[in-house]
């Protein structure tokens, strides 16, 4: 049970009679000298010395119009508060004494727009169309017992629509009206329940922003764990990552003397400050330069037309989501002598180099057909080696030491869009398992994530 279910059950329970003890002694309110309208049949039953009557016949509405000022007039200091129908109990001040209402009594404020409800016991003014003033009548209804039924039946009005129903509804709802005496036990009693409310009203809250962060707060916990050697044991007859480290390096070579890649300059130590955390024996820390063909490339932005091309250059959109989407393009006209350079490959690996810091350095496996997209400049391509698990690495870029990085690193002239280069990128620190337990704690993750979107 929600919280405003919570209350709106206590408020039920007042209306009909329930929440408090009655008293036969006390006598029934005397509507005899008021005039009354048919009353419908009322939705509870209630005790015998109740009574039923409609809202303009016990309370006196008061025009607002003379007591309204307009919005830029509302002052941030001043000697009168200014009441309006929003949510905020009061918008600011007035110093206009012309227009202030001077209560005898407390009043409820009724939002006809809004449909929001306040007791107000000062003098104030009013701060916008569509507040509607209610005076009780003293020896018929008490003012806090009125403010709670209207509070009751607000309840549903969002449902009604149009500006004019909401007062149109209210006034037409029978009012239960207990003895007087019962009245004042009745506000007294849920006067005593309302802190306990807010409190739970509280806890309530912190468990629904709990509730809502948990499916991703999971998801990084699983990925963080997975990439530190917690997710999956370590099994000495699959190697270690040194030895599939020198195996990576004998490709490159390879590709290096087929002059099919270019040699890079020597990377620097990877020292021990530098490492974010421990991990197992067998693994080896690498730069993600060490364990891709080359350096990342930018892609390529030509301006988009309108029309169908045979090029069709990838928006961000298509990787923002970390998967692949195939329908994120604009069709480019330009050569396809000019685009063979951008081409994708079907298991490039792509990032974000540039979007909003929260979303920088996406990364995003490239899933569709050899030759069928160009990336665009807003993005890094990379080849990953043949003896890594590109998936794992994949992970690896979006666990949450990775992000961080990305993040932190992110500059430029704007802030809505901060960029990461090639040197930050080719620059990511990898922790890098045997290729057999990479590929395990794929299969682990593509186990549990699934789980944790679902629960979102």
């Amino acid at each position: 049970m929600t919280p405003q279910e919570l209350k709106n059950s206590i408020l039920q329970l007042a209306i009909q009679g329930k929440l408090v003890e009655p008293n036969i002694r006390d006598f029934p309110v005397d509507l005899s000298a008021i005039k009354q309208k048919k009353t419908d049949d009322y939705e509870f039953e209630l005790p015998d010395n109740w009574r039923l009557a409609h809202l303009e016949s016990i309370t006196k509405n008061i025009p607002s119009k003379q007591y309204q000022i307009l919005e830029s007039q509302v002052l941030a200091d001043g000697r009168f508060p200014v009441i309006s129908q929003s949510k905020a109990y009061s918008i600011g001040f007035s110093n206009e004494a012309d227009r202030v209402y001077h209560h005898d009594r407390p009043v409820i404020i009724f939002g006809d727009h809004t449909t929001e409800v306040k007791f107000v016991e000062f003098d104030f003014v009013v701060g916008a169309d569509g507040v509607k003033i209610f005076e009780p009548i003293d020896d018929i209804i008490v003012g806090k017992f009125l403010f709670y039924i209207f509070q009751f039946y607000s309840r549903d009005l969002s449902k009604i629509g149009g500006y004019s129903r909401h007062y149109k509804y209210i006034k037409n709802k029978p009012f239960p009206l207990p003895p007087l005496a019962e009245q004042k036990r009745i506000v007294a009693k849920i006067e005593e329940l309302l802190p306990h409310i807010d409190r739970y009203e509280h806890a309530w809250s912190k468990l629904e922003q709990f509730n809502s962060r948990f499916p991703e707060d999971m998801k990084k916990s699983l990925l963080q764990y997975a990439i530190q050697g917690k997710l999956v044991e370590q099994r000495p007859e699959e190697g270690t990552a040194e030895e599939l480290f020198a195996q990576i390096q004998e490709e490159k070579q390879r590709l290096i003397a087929e002059k099919k890649i270019k040699k890079e300059k020597p990377l620097p130590e990877i020292t021990e400050e530098k490492k974010p955390f421990d991990i197992p024996e067998s693994w080896k820390w690498v730069y993600l330069l060490d364990i891709i063909e080359e350096k990342p490339s930018n892609g390529y932005s030509p301006k988009g037309v309108t029309y169908p091309t045979e090029i069709k250059n990838l928006t961000l959109t298509a990787t923002t989501s970390g998967r692949f989407k195939d329908d994120a393009f604009k069709y480019v006209d330009i050569s396809k002598e000019d685009a063979s350079k951008y081409w994708l490959k079907n298991n490039d690996l792509l990032i974000q180099r540039s979007n909003s810091r929260e979303l920088v350095g996406t990364s995003c496996i490239y899933t569709g057909a050899d030759n069928a997209y160009i990336y665009p400049d807003l993005m890094m391509r990379m080849h990953v080696s043949s003896q890594v698990d590109i998936y794992y690495i994949d992970y690896v870029l979006k666990a949450p030491v990775t992000r961080n990085y990305y993040m932190a690193s992110a500059s430029g002239t704007s802030e809505s869009m901060p960029k990461i280069n090639q040197k930050i990128v080719s620059f990511t620190l990898v922790p890098l398992p045997p290729l057999a337990e990479q590929k395990r704690i794929v299969e682990k993750l593509e186990q549990l994530l699934p789980l944790c979107e679902r629960l979102k």
